[in-house]
């Protein structure tokens, strides 16, 4: 039976490296947890792992979109779980900060197949948020009560898929956990070494040439292309228009990559199944190793 290593937590925490080691030394593959490595072309902003380390591991679920598509959760959860039913190794390792991926896959979200309807959405936006809100508690009560009444974007997607398909979201919702057994590894460290770690990982992506990735994908799909508008890579683009200096860019990356992993770890922190290890232990390999070992055999 197919058994899975998931090793995920906040950004910069080091989960590449371990899950690279880890695959190498059990002659695993790694399947990416990472809702930006899925596109073709973002490589050194989202941290995608090099020509090299691919040619060490096979990796799957990266450079898998173009730029300018759309991969929705239920695209990547039908991937993902696709690959995990035909890769025929064990175990298999799926790495990555995307909570949501990891979710779709541990838990086996049932995701409604509904793709996105820009009309529709541009149609309900005029409305405002509060007009929406009261929508939803027309047309989805369960939904509505699970849903903030300040979070358009799900409020949005809850009516989206209510006008349709006829049927409310809540109804179309639930989970159908995998067969197969799980271990889930999450890594963290205290805020204080996680900043060092964000501060270190920024200052790299400018070595590794960000800026001059960034200038390329601008002048390829249009300075307006969402995904140019993420982490990283926003920041970098207004250091390229003149509305601020390249320290001031690699300040506020930092600074809103601090954010970001503050979310994370608020999200995997509300998952007890998650085993957690200090990034910054000497011994972290060695005590994951034996966590592993104690999991397969």
């Amino acid at each position: 039976m197919t058994k899975l290593i998931v090793i995920c937590g906040a950004t910069a925490t080091g989960k590449s490296g371990l899950g690279l080691t880890l695959a190498t030394r059990l002659g695993s593959v790694i399947l990416s947890a990472d809702s930006r490595q899925v596109y073709r072309e973002f490589n050194i902003g989202t941290a995608k792992p090099t020509l090299a380390e691919q040619k060490l591991v096979p990796h799957y679920l990266i450079d898998i979109c173009e730029p300018t598509d759309t991969m929705t959760v239920a695209d990547y959860q039908e991937q993902a779980q696709t690959l995990i039913a035909s890769v025929a190794v064990e175990p298999i390792l799926l790495v990555g900060g995307t909570g949501l991926y990891i979710r779709s896959i541990v838990q086996g979200m049932k995701i409604p197949r509904v793709p996105p309807d820009y009309e529709l959405r541009s149609q309900l936006e005029s409305l405002g948020q509060n007009q929406l809100y009261s929508m939803l508690q027309q047309v989805d009560p369960t939904a509505a009560q699970k849903i903030h009444p300040n979070d358009p974007v799900r409020t949005l997607r809850a009516l989206e898929v209510f006008y349709i398909t006829g049927i409310p979201i809540s109804e179309q919702q639930g989970e159908n956990p995998p067969d197969y057994p799980i271990l889930q590894i999450g890594l963290d460290c205290d805020v204080e070494r996680l900043d060092k770690r964000i501060h270190q990982r920024t200052e790299q992506m400018i070595a590794d040439g960000l800026v001059a990735e960034v200038e390329y994908l601008s002048q390829k799909y249009g300075a307006d292309l969402s995904l140019l508008n993420t982490l990283g890579y926003q920041e970098i683009k207004q250091y390229l228009t003149g509305e601020i200096t390249l320290n001031e860019a690699k300040e506020l990356t930092v600074l809103h990559t601090r954010q970001f992993a503050k979310r994370q770890r608020t999200w995997f922190r509300g998952y007890p199944q998650i085993e957690w290890f200090n990034a910054d232990d000497v011994d972290l390999f060695k005590k994951v190793w034996q966590r592993v070992n104690e999991f397969i055999n």
